[in-house]
């Protein structure tokens, strides 16, 4: 299937950039970052900032945009089979423009990867493009919150998650 994403979710005053990869079959339907519901990032994203799965969706992005959280992913299209990162076709991917983003979204100052597979590939596809005043901004891999990746419980995500609430100033 060949997948494209959504537009960032973000303000001026962003400070925080969690970047995943393509959103899933599910989050695709329901045009909904995160949809899926045994996905834990609305969770996590519940408890650092109260942006609980139970609210709405639109009031769950109002809640990330007021502490300072970006959301996007690196691939704006590609051809990805099911909902596994590791299903993407490689050859396929078209990156989403990071480097206007981050451009106009100054106030970022860390990148937080949902996953090594996003990180792995903004640092191939997009990393290279940036202009150079923006390619010093720390990315920091956090445990990926697909309910495929359960090598690590709830608990221990969360307080690997803790960092984007301490560089938002929460």
């Amino acid at each position: 299937m060949h997948s494209r994403g959504f537009p960032p979710v973000a303000n001026a005053e962003s400070r925080v950039l969690v970047l995943g990869t393509l959103p899933g079959p599910l989050s695709l339907q329901m045009r909904q970052y995160y949809a899926q519901p045994r996905n834990s990032f609305w969770p996590i994203m519940g408890e650092l900032f109260g942006a609980y799965p139970e609210l709405a969706y639109l009031a769950r992005l109002a809640v990330l945009k007021k502490h300072r959280v970006a959301l996007w992913d690196v691939c704006h299209a590609a051809y990805r089979p099911g909902a596994l990162d590791a299903a993407i076709d490689a050859a396929s991917i078209v990156p989403n423009d990071l480097g206007s983003f981050l451009r106009s979204h100054r106030r970022i100052r860390l990148i937080c990867f949902n996953g090594q597979t996003a990180e792995k590939l903004y640092r191939r596809l997009v990393l290279p493009g940036l202009p150079e005043s923006r390619r010093d901004i720390p990315g920091r891999i956090l445990p990926s919150t697909s309910p495929a990746y359960a090598a690590m419980r709830f608990e221990q995500k969360l307080e690997h998650w803790e960092i984007v609430r301490r560089e938002c100033g929460g």
